[in-house]
């Protein structure tokens, strides 16, 4: 595959099979037999089986899937913790694959961290002690590294908890504590393996918050490990979604749930919570007809007898927002040789990447419509309640919803 501009990760046609018999399963897989079947002929387990996919630099990109699916040892392929059977790995387009053991490491150590859902914390060492680890085997010295995690310790907000041991932490304080060791060796890509999963779900939401707010501020590279459909859809700039060591689709959240690939990714999505996938770009209509201040009376009631509203969004030339006029006013200065600007009114505004759920919000509170702004604050849209019910009349209900299998259904199938 070609590689596109910016592409940190690259994986071409990459396979991990373990076990004695490896060349011949993979030679069964590729005839096309199931990762069931092999494993019962071979005695072989089906890790991956011939993945390509690119990971952009500074994106965060969460690969997820059931239990078994191959996600954790696609993982650890992208750093060669597993060597693969065939294929290859590029890291900044370096192929790593045919790297010795001592370069190898000299650039897990430069390039890569890693962040468990053990939290792997070491039980005698304090929380500077854990975090400061790594620059310790790099030899860093003490005044130095110490410096460096505390910036990191203040990151994930462990500040006045440096001298406290793991066992005086709760979970999500742990959590805290492997992800700023993570980062105190200032890793270019942040390997990160069902990294909230063993936490409670408010401490999971707001550790994912606390990720996203650090990804904005420091531009890693985070390949994010996670069976949950929610986390992934709230984390991922891309998802990549594997079945049975075989990825099966990748894309963005959006396109993950409005074009899902097969059956088995429809199933996987069922459950997902649209309104907070779907974005304004996706459901607004543009503004084919909008009044302009320079409008008479007469040109705005014919303006709103071709569109069917009973009310305009007025933009000028630059297509700049400046309100909105509703029939009525439009009635009282019907006499007027241009528009009046003090009868024209406020509208809220939103990005094309609102999602669905805070534009319901929006509409309902305001009672009006949302105008859709670039990011040079030009109009090219609008979502009103008409546009909201088309949006969520596209949703199935648990009533409508077609007989098939669950996700779990589907990976065992």
């Amino acid at each position: 595959m070609t590689s596109e501009p910016g592409a940190r990760i690259r994986l071409e046609n990459v396979s991990k099979v373990f076990g004695r018999q490896a060349e011949r399963a993979m030679e069964a897989l590729s005839r096309g037999l199931s990762k069931t079947e092999v494993q019962r002929q071979y005695a072989a387990t089906v890790g991956v089986f011939d993945v390509s996919l690119e990971i952009m630099s500074g994106e965060i990109f969460v690969i997820m899937g059931l239990s078994g699916s191959g996600k954790s040892t696609l993982l650890r392929l992208i750093n060669r913790l597993h060597q693969p059977n065939a294929g290859k790995v590029y890291i900044d387009g370096q192929d790593i694959t045919r790297l010795p053991t001592k370069p190898l490491r000299e650039l897990r150590r430069r390039k890569f961290g890693m962040v468990f859902q053990n939290f792997a914390l070491l039980p005698h060492r304090t929380v500077m002690g854990n975090v400061e680890f790594g620059l310790e085997i790099q030899g860093v010295p003490k005044a130095q590294r110490q410096q460096r995690a505390q910036e990191v310790i203040d990151t994930v907000g462990l500040g006045g908890y440096e001298s406290s041991f793991a066992a005086e932490l709760s979970g999500g304080m742990q959590q805290r504590v492997g992800l700023a060791r993570a980062l105190a060796v200032d890793p270019e890509i942040l390997l990160m393996d069902e990294a909230f999963s063993a936490l409670d779900p408010l401490i999971r939401s707001q550790l994912q918050d606390d990720l996203l707010e650090i990804q904005d501020r420091l531009g890693k590279t985070i390949v994010f490990v996670s069976h949950d459909l929610d986390e992934a859809l709230k984390l991922g700039g891309r998802i990549a979604i594997m079945r049975n060591g075989r990825l099966i689709q990748v894309g963005t959240p959006e396109e993950i749930i409005a074009q899902p690939a097969d059956d088995y990714v429809s199933a996987f999505v069922e459950g997902a919570d649209r309104t907070q996938v779907l974005t304004a770009s996706q459901i607004m209509r543009h503004p084919t007809v909008t009044a302009h201040p320079q409008d008479a009376s007469c040109t705005l009631l014919l303006k709103m007898e071709r569109s069917g509203f009973g009310g305009l969004v007025v933009v000028d030339s630059a297509r700049r927002l400046h309100g909105y006029i509703g029939l009525d006013s439009v009635i009282s200065q019907r006499d007027r040789k241009r528009l009046d600007p003090d009868s024209l009114h406020t509208l809220p505004t939103a990005t094309p990447e609102t999602k669905l759920g805070e534009l319901i919000g929006l509409v309902t509170e305001q009672g009006s419509p949302v105008v859709i702004l670039d990011a040079k604050e030009r109009v090219i849209g609008i979502v009103d309640k008409s546009t909201l019910l088309a949006a969520l009349a596209q949703m199935p209900s648990e009533e409508d919803a077609p007989d098939q299998p669950s996700a779990p259904q589907a990976q065992q199938a």
